[in-house]
């Protein structure tokens, strides 16, 4: 992506939108999902988050923040889409290649597939006691690996604030695993 494809897209360049939205495309799902829980619930962010990009798009002053500015958008059509369904839940935090994970399960035998699927329950379970917030940290974090700095940017808050945040989110996260594990 350049800042020529966004300028382009922002005097209204319909295919410049588009490629700019392919070039993020799976991104956009990767992070919806682990957020929501479903790709149901993840299209419809996705949709409305595209819709509300491609409307506002003309009053981005910087096309250098354009990912952040377009993530933070399709953080809060997550959350948009979490309040109007009355739900926060989530059911399942896809890998990056959904197939490799199937494929590992099948080849765990007996006992340790058994393992396997109640650690990713509790897992689950974990994952869906932390709110909104707590989630896109740890997803944009440690599912999309994005740094503390970006993080900033796509939240607009603080770099201190998200390490804070994130750190009280790991510590939620740890402390609803270990609930899991009691019997």
């Amino acid at each position: 992506m350049s800042d020529l494809d966004v300028e382009r897209a922002r005097d209204g360049d319909v295919d410049a939108f588009v490629a700019l939205i392919e070039q993020r495309q799976e991104q956009m799902v990767r992070v919806a999902s682990a957020i929501l829980g479903n790709r149901q619930d993840a299209d419809d962010a996705i949709q409305e988050a595209l819709v509300s990009i491609w409307r506002d798009l003309p009053r981005l002053r910087a096309s250098a923040r354009f990912d952040a500015w377009a993530d933070r958008i399709l953080v809060n059509a997550c959350r948009l889409v979490l309040r109007r369904r009355g739900r926060r839940s989530v059911r399942e935090i896809p890998s990056s290649d959904s197939n490799d994970g199937l494929e590992a399960a099948q080849r765990v035998a007996g006992d340790d597939q058994h393992e396997l699927t109640a650690s990713r329950d509790a897992f689950r379970r974990a994952f869906e006691r932390l709110d909104v917030e707590q989630r896109a940290l740890v997803v944009l974090r440690h599912l999309e690996d994005r740094s503390i700095g970006e993080i900033a940017a796509v939240l607009e808050i603080p770099e201190g604030t998200v390490k804070s945040r994130l750190f009280t989110a790991r510590r939620a996260l740890e402390a609803a695993l270990d609930r899991e594990a009691l019997p």
